[in-house]
């Protein structure tokens, strides 16, 4: 089995919660996805602000990660869900050429609205790397004791398909 790592960004921690119960139970490494400039507000103006920069389809320079992408086949890349999709963090990693020819796993964490969260989050993962799922985290600070066993049940799943079509 290759080396695994559960790549995410949050901004209030829940992704985070989430990425660190998944990358314990499946033995992977992690590493959190840090934009240079983060957003500053807290509250309703997260969304404005937030939602905008997806509109805009901005994508916000990166902080080095503190783990080579080279040394991973399988990504679970995780991310909230911000004006429908994924976070202009994620869209960096996906459009710049960060993740290539790695098989990728999506989870998220949102409080509705993701209607379309997975079909954009394939069309972009599968440019340039081989998809293979995704869940979805629907109210992560309420549901957190529920959503565990699903969550790695999901996580299992993954990484026991076959690896890379890149191969």
């Amino acid at each position: 089995m290759s080396k695994m790592l559960v790549l995410y960004y949050s901004f209030e921690g829940t992704t985070q919660r989430i990425a660190e119960l998944i990358a314990g139970k499946i033995d992977a490494d992690i590493a959190e996805v840090k934009p240079v400039k983060e957003i500053k507000t807290k509250g309703f103006f997260k969304y404005v602000l937030g939602g905008g920069q997806v509109v805009l389809k901005i994508k916000p320079e990166l902080k080095p990660l503190k783990v080579n992408l080279d040394d991973y086949e399988t990504i679970l890349l995780g991310s909230p869900i911000w004006a429908g999709t994924f976070t202009p963090p994620i869209l960096t990693l996906l459009e710049r050429g960060y993740l290539k020819n790695k098989t990728i796993a999506y989870f998220y964490c949102h409080k509705g609205g993701a209607d379309q969260a997975e079909e954009k989050a394939k069309a972009v993962i599968e440019k340039n790397n081989a998809y293979l799922s995704s869940f979805g985290c629907m109210n992560v600070p309420e549901n957190f004791e529920s959503l565990q066993a699903p969550v790695i049940a999901w996580a299992k799943r993954v990484i026991s398909k076959p690896s890379s079509a890149f191969e």
